[in-house]
């Protein structure tokens, strides 16, 4: 059977198997006119007695169908006990509740106890006897031959279990018996604590039923489920534990491997594993308990569970390699280190993700309010524990429990503290993997945490790099410590953010100069106003709350800051400049700032990114950031002149937007080489540019501002050309060079935009905007995907020739056939369109196009 056909054939009742779904731990199904008053009354009682918690439809009424309840009654007791008595088969009811036992059997092997009360196997097997005969008063009674022979087959079935049979020995003696065999199985079946409240569960414990292929009992598989801290890897082993453990030979749960391993505990784990799975052997060291696990379970097909393992010698000692255990063995492994699943021998890996949006509120209503929503008048405060939670389940359990029968005022304050100070049960938690890591790679998570959540990867493993943090690897241990994740961009969730924060505050929680980073307003007004900043600080953002914005600076402010890598200013205003910055600066990023230079001492040697908005700085003739590779100003209204650029080689991006004063643009903008993004938008008074841009590694130029008139020469690879606002007043025959140009678009006011004949051969978008255009263009050839208009208004009448030469890929819907020809329809001089051989544009407008010449 495949797995999946082995999870459908389970999946109605596989909740049934779950400790979190338990009901009964037995279920009774017996014919009441033979066996209540006495013998099911003793059982009972004697069960009962035991703390086995028994199910007997004593309270269900009786009808022609078993109810729903009763089924479900079923489905959810660990155990059935059938007692067949003289007058069981004369029962429909009894032997429909049969047929359901059976069921569960098959399904998820509910355990099936038959017991033969005054009838022996034989009977029941052949329905012969007083059984027989009561069997056959029922058969005249229904004429459902199909139903009659289901039940023929299932006593049959039940008939060969192993039961007992009552015989010659007094009921006494026959109940201990059974309660004996009850006690047996309840100890070897014991399941383990799941959770209150199971939401999410169902989804991913199927998803992980599809890694352990099930279905399969010829192959021994092993899975790793792997994750942040508190995002319930554990709750879902157990929960699959619970669920599967019925279909192996032996079964083990070993809990909290990484806090067991740690005094000296392996050896007793090894023990713990072998006497789980019915083995006890003594030995004193770790090689003799691989010998032992190797040897005696490589025949014998379990279940394994390694909880929360952290170290590879831990999976050495426990389970080395598939072949240690018996063919359909299934070996399940949780841990926040992704890495330590890649270099071991696992068959597949599970991530496992927070909650989504639906569930987190579920699970945190069920917690704080015992309802699957929250009450109407803590609808809003709810939502921000979900954007505080983001969908960590311990998170929003210990939330959900600490908010629970407090009052408005009551949750306003806790949610507003633990945004300072996060909950401590929740923080033990997830600092787990953090003190886990080299000190580098403690300072990038911090860092991370402070200044470059959100920032692209690229310019993080640079600033990292020129710190000495070995980022090609440090960044991939935060990544399989599941303490970050990256795609483009570094993020990572919240709750982590906040530890991080912590983490820092705790260095010194009395005074913030004293700690390695600050970002709290109130503390980075305190160091700033104060001048209590130490070298000990690293880093600074600062981001004032409304109506703050303004520090009152004081002059020595950064003085003491000799280790100070990071400033970022995101809105605050200073009342005047630093007289002093640190060397060590890698980001200076700082809005308005106050002065028109840079302080003398500072050399920026060390400066990866260079920001200023909406600042005063004015005179940069002097900078010589040799590492800068990000260099960005916008809205500078007092820089007129961009200096000599040749000593910045690293320069990737440059970027200059509304800087309203800004003139000129020194020539060594044109030569460097390493330049990958340059833009210029929206200065409007820029007059001066370099005349030839020779940029090997250009690839996106945006040459936006309305007093440029001249484009220069290109000698570049660039994929993305933008000219939308420039009045340009003619493109060089070099841009056919540009072979790698993807897209180009050009805007042209009054001025008359001369294209060359022949535009670049892997050119996929143009862009044509607004202005008036005359001579030819051409697009020819299979490369157009794209065309669109950037602004079709009916100034655009001088277009002289339009040819579409076989251009089966264009996207007409660029010429929307309603008003991309329309805009042609009033051309005084256009002279020529030809669209022969472009298949896609299937139609013209409805309104004929005037060509008068």
């Amino acid at each position: 059977m495949s797995s999946s056909m082995a999870l459908q054939g389970a999946s109605s009742s596989l909740s049934s198997t779950s400790s979190s779904s338990w009901t009964h731990d037995v279920f009774l199904s017996f014919r009441g006119e033979d066996v209540r008053q006495k013998f099911i009354s003793h059982l009972y009682y004697a069960l009962h007695h035991r703390g086995i918690n028994t199910c007997i439809d004593k309270n269900l009424e009786r009808g022609e169908e078993i109810s729903p309840e009763l089924f479900k009654a079923i489905e959810r007791s660990m155990i059935s006990i059938i007692v067949l008595s003289k007058n069981y088969s004369e029962s429909r009811w009894c032997l429909d509740e049969l047929l359901k036992i059976l069921e569960c059997k098959e399904k998820v092997k509910q355990i099936v106890l038959p017991l033969f009360y005054d009838v022996a196997p034989s009977e029941v097997r052949h329905q012969t006897g007083s059984f027989g005969e009561a069997f056959a008063k029922l058969g005249c009674k229904i004429k459902d031959e199909v139903k009659v022979t289901e039940w023929k087959t299932a006593l049959q079935k039940v008939a060969n279990f192993f039961g007992f049979t009552l015989g010659d020995r007094n009921e006494s003696e026959f109940i201990q018996d059974i309660i004996k065999w009850v006690d047996s199985i309840m100890v070897n079946r014991t399941f383990l604590n799941v959770a209150k409240y199971p939401v999410g569960l169902e989804s991913r414990v199927q998803d992980i039923y599809e890694h352990l292929s099930m279905g399969m009992n010829d192959i021994i598989c092993m899975v790793g489920i792997y994750g942040t801290g508190g995002i319930g890897k554990t709750t879902i082993a157990k929960e699959i534990y619970n669920r599967i453990s019925y279909q192996f030979e032996g079964s083990c749960f070993l809990k909290n491997i990484r806090e067991t391993s740690k005094a000296g505990g392996l050896i007793q784990l090894q023990k713990t594993l072998l006497s789980d799975l019915g083995i006890s052997l003594d030995f004193h060291d770790i090689d003799r308990g691989i010998s032992v696990i190797r040897h005696r379970l490589c025949s014998k097909k379990v279940l394994l569970i390694l909880d929360d393992v952290d170290e590879l010698v831990q999976l050495e000692a426990l389970a080395g390699a598939p072949d240690w255990f018996g063919s359909g063995s299934r070996i399940i492994i949780t841990t926040r280190d992704q890495h330590l699943l890649n270099i071991s021998k696992v068959d597949s890996k599970y991530e496992l993700k927070i909650l989504a949006n639906g569930e987190a509120l579920k699970l945190f209503s069920l917690h704080a309010f015992e309802k699957d929503e929250p009450l109407d008048e803590y609808v809003e405060l709810s939502k921000q524990v979900m954007e505080y939670a983001q969908g960590l389940p311990l998170a929003l359990t210990v939330l959900g429990s600490t908010l629970k029968d407090q009052s408005i005022h009551q949750w306003k304050n806790v949610l507003n503290k633990y945004k300072q100070i996060p909950d401590i049960n929740i923080q033990s938690v997830l600092r787990v993997s953090y003190d886990g890591l080299e000190d580098n790679e403690k300072d990038m998570f911090l860092d991370i945490a402070y200044f470059f959540k959100g920032e692209p990867l690229v310019d993080v493993i640079k600033i990292f790099d020129n710190c000495g943090f070995s980022p090609d690897y440090g960044i991939q241990r935060l990544i399989d410590k599941c303490l970050i994740t990256v795609q483009e961009i570094v993020w990572m969730h919240d709750l982590l953010q906040y530890m991080g924060r912590e983490i820092v505050r705790l260095q010194s929680p009395k005074e913030p100069g004293e700690r390695s980073r600050l970002w709290f307003h109130e503390d980075v007004r305190h160091v700033l106003e104060e001048s209590t900043g130490t070298n000990k600080i690293e880093g600074i953002i600062v981001e004032m709350p409304k109506g703050e914005e303004t520090i009152i600076l004081s002059p020595e402010a950064f003085v003491q800051m000799k280790r100070l890598r990071v400033f970022i200013n995101r809105n605050a205003r200073f009342s005047s400049g630093p007289n002093y910055l640190s060397n060590e600066l890698r980001v200076l990023d700082w809005f308005e700032y106050p002065l028109q230079s840079l302080p003398s001492n500072f050399q920026g040697n060390k400066l990866i990114i260079f920001k200023m908005r909406d600042s005063f700085i004015k005179e940069l003739s002097f900078i010589r950031f040799k590492n800068v590779t990000i260099m960005v100003f916008n809205d500078c209204n007092f820089l007129t002149k961009l200096p000599d650029l040749s000593s910045m080689l690293n320069l990737k991006e440059l970027i200059v937007k509304k800087c309203t004063s800004l003139v000129e643009v020194h020539d060594s903008v044109g030569s460097l080489d390493n330049l990958i993004k340059l833009q210029f938008g929206e200065c409007s008074n820029l007059r001066i540019f370099p005349r030839r841009l020779k940029l090997g590694s250009l690839r996106n130029f945006n040459l936006d501002c309305t007093n440029l008139r001249e484009f220069p020469e290109i000698e570049c690879e660039m994929k993305y050309l933008n000219l939308l606002r420039s009045p340009v007043e003619e493109l060089p025959i070099s841009i056919r060079n540009l072979t790698r140009l993807n897209v180009l678009i050009i805007n042209g006011y009054d001025n008359i935009v001369l294209l060359p004949i022949f535009l670049p051969q892997n050119l996929r978008k143009l862009g044509i905007g607004g202005p008036t255009m005359e001579d030819e263009i051409l697009l020819s050839g299979e490369r157009y995907s794209v065309l669109c208009m950037q602004h079709p208004t009916n100034s655009s009448t001088a277009l002289g020739v339009l040819n579409f030469l076989d251009c089966p890929q264009i996207e007409s819907s660029f010429f929307p056939k309603s008003s991309f020809f329309i805009v042609f329809n009033s051309s005084a001089t256009l002279k020529r369109l030809n669209i022969s051989e472009s298949h896609e544009m299937v139609s013209l407008p409805s309104k004929r196009i005037c060509c008068t010449q």
